[in-house]
């Protein structure tokens, strides 16, 4: 992978967290009732897909998509399960699984153009 190439990994590395603390923050503004976090919501998702725009430019949307939402989905259900103590069932989890083998799948056969 060239260094040019590189970043436009590093613009999705960037998007994944940012489009979950705005989907956090979408959690905790509970609807319109708490405008900070409503702000912040609104902050994250524009940092998440500037971020987003410059990957897709030189990585297939398909991959950067199934990456941002997968790993996106991950990380939102651990931190919903430990910090906010959201139930968590067998078939969620085996359903997470799956999601985690499909990121793997598309990372591990990804071949750039």
């Amino acid at each position: 992978m060239t260094g040019s190439m590189a970043a436009y990994w590093w613009y999705l590395i960037i998007a994944v967290p940012f489009g979950v603390l705005g989907t956090i923050s979408m959690k905790l503004s509970h609807g319109f009732d708490n405008w900070r976090p409503l702000i912040c919501m609104l902050f994250f998702y524009a940092i998440s897909f500037v971020a987003l725009t410059f990957a897709i430019q030189h990585i297939d949307l398909s991959v950067v998509y199934a990456l941002w939402s997968g790993v996106g989905t991950i990380l939102v259900a651990i931190f919903g399960v430990f910090i906010l103590r959201e139930s968590i069932s067998l078939s969620k989890i085996i359903s997470i699984g799956l999601i985690v083998l499909g990121v793997l799948g598309i990372h591990l056969t990804y071949v750039p153009y």
